[in-house]
């Protein structure tokens, strides 16, 4: 190359930057076509949004404090079933399909699910919903500290999906409930839970819409089905648009003063994730289920004894009614334990009140009345033709009494799902035994889930402790704690051989 042409090329690099330059210096004067790159500190933008508080007050909208708050009263729930057999959990239940899809995880061996739980009180309470610990042999409990303890399940209430648990620590952090009631659609919520195992998770996001019903809770249980007063089922859910995913049942939905407004349950997916709605339980429900398992071990649930449809304009028309919302009463219950019908109520009236609560649809007055317990009295306020009616009623148990219920006690034999009889001593020296007891039929239950237990099994020892009788065993069984080892050792009448069956309590 002459230095002729080496010199031109110079020229035309160094001609070539200059004009670069001042091209970019005039784009970035008139702003049009520029990409501009800054580098700033690395502090939080300043207030860019406000939202009104509790005392009216403009505060900047940050999350950060009620996260810290929150995150420390939500605990992550392992719940782990035993046995051998080969099982799906998960494909006859409705509200673990909007997690785990139609067929669900099959296992051999041990199943082990994952959930959330709420603390709920300093002592160790623990809400969560029914269907993460259902049917659990073990139900661990992490803090947010990675501590871990064991869970006691205190009470279960599957009617509204939830579940309360207890661990053995005191002076824990705790979320208090706040009235969902007052929650507005639009307002600022944050789910907190732990989706896929990720521990301590926090999404943001609003109240889409309130009392949602989308029958999903309990719709596969054959007391529904069989009820004469139609599902049993409480939903009058929060919908939210803040992200819930699989392992978030249980965790909480709080307002941004850290409140509780309710309890995550279940998400509108066909993919088992996330695709834009979730739905949580009100708090105001929840506390009234966790005061009932407290107080009495069973949940107090009052009932109107009616079949009610919500009102919209199709059936506005179908029955020439005058309101376009409320409760129609569609029938009564068949049992004569209608409270709503002793009071004056009658088929065809469409309930619009109750109390000072107006009633716009089913879900909301099955909200309402769920709240309440056998002998509360409320009034309710009927559209009857035109006709502006009110009845004070008072609620009834299912037994068509005022009175509360009891916790049903089984005892230990029946709650592992078998019924047993004593042998006569005629009996035992035919087949050389000294002493046992034989199975005469055997149920839903842990003996049917975890073993290939048979009728007519004659069980001689549990634990190699001989067995002498009914009474006597299940005494024993009596002592067994959640998650100890049952070993029955036995014979059938027909085969030589001895059997053993063994399963966690």
């Amino acid at each position: 190359m002459t230095m002729k042409n080496f010199g031109s090329l110079v020229l035309a690099a160094i001609l070539g930057s200059v004009l670069t330059l001042a091209a970019y210096q005039w784009l970035g004067k008139n702003g049009n076509g520029g990409v501009k790159i800054e580098h700033v500190n690395g502090a939080p933008a300043s207030q860019v949004a406000y939202r009104i508080n509790e005392k009216g007050e403009a505060v900047a909208l940050d999350f950060t404090g009620t996260a810290e708050k929150v995150t420390k009263a939500v605990v992550h729930i392992r719940s782990t079933q035993t046995g051998n057999a080969s099982r799906n959990r998960e494909s006859n239940d409705p509200i673990q399909q909007f997690f785990f899809g139609p067929n669900g995880p099959q296992q051999q061996g041990p199943s082990v699910s994952s959930g959330s739980g709420v603390i709920v009180n300093a002592d160790g309470y623990i809400v969560t919903n029914n269907h993460v610990v259902q049917d659990a042999d073990v139900v661990d409990v992490m803090l947010n500290d990675n501590r871990s303890f064991k869970a006691e399940v205190i009470g279960t209430d599957p009617d509204t999906d939830l579940a309360l648990i207890k661990i053995n620590q005191k002076e824990l952090p705790f979320l208090p409930f706040v009235n969902s009631d007052d929650a507005k659609v639009g307002q600022w919520v944050l789910a907190v839970g732990n989706p896929y195992n990720l521990t301590s998770t926090v999404t943001a996001g609003i109240i889409s819409a309130k009392g949602r019903n989308i029958n999903i809770i309990n719709s596969n249980n054959p007391a529904n089905r069989n009820n004469q007063q139609g599902s049993t089922a409480i939903e009058s859910f929060i919908q939210t648009d803040a992200a819930i995913n699989p392992g978030n049942s249980g965790g909480a939905l709080v307002n941004l003063d850290g409140g509780l407004l309710g309890i995550n349950t279940a998400i509108a997916s066909s993919t088992g994730s996330y695709s834009g709605y979730g739905f949580a339980i009100p708090s105001d429900i929840v506390s009234k289920v966790v005061e009932d398992l407290i107080a009495y071990g069973t949940v107090q649930r009052g009932w109107l004894g009616v079949s009610i449809l919500s009102v919209n304009a199709d059936l506005a028309k179908q029955e020439d009614l005058d309101v376009t919302e409320g409760a129609y009463v569609g029938d009564f219950a068949e049992n004569s334990a209608s409270a709503a019908k002793e009071a004056g109520i009658m088929k065809g009236d469409v309930i619009v009140k109750i109390d000072e609560m107006p009633i716009k649809s089913s879900s909301a007055l099955i909200e309402y009345v769920g709240r309440k317990r056998p002998g509360d009295k409320m009034n309710i306020t009927v559209d009857r033709k035109g006709k502006t009616l009110t009845y004070p009623v008072t609620l009834k148990n299912k037994e068509g009494k005022t009175g509360t219920v009891k916790r049903e006690e089984k005892d230990a034999i029946s709650s592992l799902g078998m019924e047993l009889q004593d042998m006569d001593a005629k009996k035992l020296k035919a087949l050389d035994l000294t002493s046992g007891v034989q199975v005469k039929s055997i149920s839903n239950g842990k003996i049917q889930k975890y073993t290939d237990m048979r009728e007519g099994f004659i069980i001689t020892h549990l634990n190699n402790m001989p067995v002498k009788s009914a009474k006597e065993l299940n005494d024993i069984l009596k002592n067994k704690k959640p998650g100890d080892q049952v070993t029955f050792e036995g014979v059938y009448p027909d085969f030589p051989r001895v059997y053993m069956y063994a399963f966690r309590f």
